[in-house]
């Protein structure tokens, strides 16, 4: 079997974006002419999504040759955090997994209740062999990040970079996104985001390509839906021309229900498997 770098276990579950990865992004001339403008952009977003107390979790699936693995898990929270949302997720690899890699990833941020941007991201990565550490501090207003990077906590050092207005982290870049306006877009409209992560920040938009009655979700039954698909960016993990199709529920939540894509080996898709706190009544559930 190839080795593909683990990331992918973290990464595909993460609703609404290529996230939880500690890969290095590859961006080409013909990309960075395309980066959506400030004016596209909004700042800010009142939440209406989801709330405190919320816990997702997702099972992972890895095919490889026709044969899909059951891979891992990854579970988000929310918490509550005086004028902050406290978002975590924990990506693991199940036991029977790890003979090929072990994954365990923990993903923290606090995040503006106001703006729903972040104001501190943690990544505690132990995959395989490779270990990461990144404590980020974001200063909107003077738009700098600084980061706090190493193999270990202890071993970490301090670096400042520039940021451009408006971006997120990880985690605050998924429930950012779950706030969108998709059921009021028409098919095909492109909408702008942009996220801080190893050391750079990255313009990328998501596709709104409309609505899908009576989609069937493994384990869970069938479901009204918008399908979105977020742009990616070529590299080890994926290549030129890939697309990320995430169907979420088609209500007030949002909720993700089905990520699938294709990877550079192979191809992943996450499922969600249990949910709990939803702010509303899950509405897009068929009977």
């Amino acid at each position: 079997m190839p080795q593909i770098r683990p990331q992918l276990l973290s990464l595909i579950a993460l609703p609404l974006m290529v996230a939880l990865g500690t890969m290095k992004l590859q961006y080409d001339a013909a990309h960075m002419k395309a980066r959506p403008s400030e004016q596209e952009i909004a700042c800010s977003v009142s939440n209406s999504a989801f709330q405190p107390g919320e816990t997702i979790t997702y099972k992972l699936y890895y095919n490889w040759n026709f044969v899909w693995l059951s891979a891992g898990e990854v579970t988000f929270r929310v918490k509550d955090h005086k004028d902050q949302y406290h978002i975590s997720a924990l990506g693991t690899t199940y036991k029977s997994y790890e003979w090929f890699f072990k994954v365990r990833d923990q993903y923290d941020s606090y995040v503006d209740k106001e703006t729903l941007l972040p104001v501190v991201s943690v990544r505690d990565v132990e995959e395989g062999k490779y270990r990461l550490y990144d404590k980020v501090t974001f200063d909107h207003n003077r738009q700098t990040a600084t980061s706090l990077r190493g193999k270990t906590r202890e071993t970490a050092e301090l670096a400042q970079y520039p940021v451009s207005s408006c971006v997120h982290d990880i985690l605050s870049m998924i429930y950012y996104t779950r706030n969108m306006a998709f059921d009021e877009a028409r098919p095909g409209k492109e909408m702008p985001v942009k996220i801080f992560m190893d050391k750079e920040t990255w313009p990328l938009k998501i596709r709104y390509r409309g609505r899908e009655a009576n989609k069937k979700i493994k384990g869970l039954g069938r479901f009204d839906v918008l399908h979105i698909s977020p742009e990616v960016i070529a590299g080890d993990i994926f290549e030129e021309g890939t697309e990320v199709n995430i169907w979420v529920s088609d209500d007030k939540n949002k909720l993700p229900l089905l990520i699938e894509s294709p990877l550079s080996v192979g191809s992943v898709k996450a499922v969600l498997q249990d949910y709990k706190g939803l702010r509303h009544d899950l509405a897009a559930a068929r009977d």
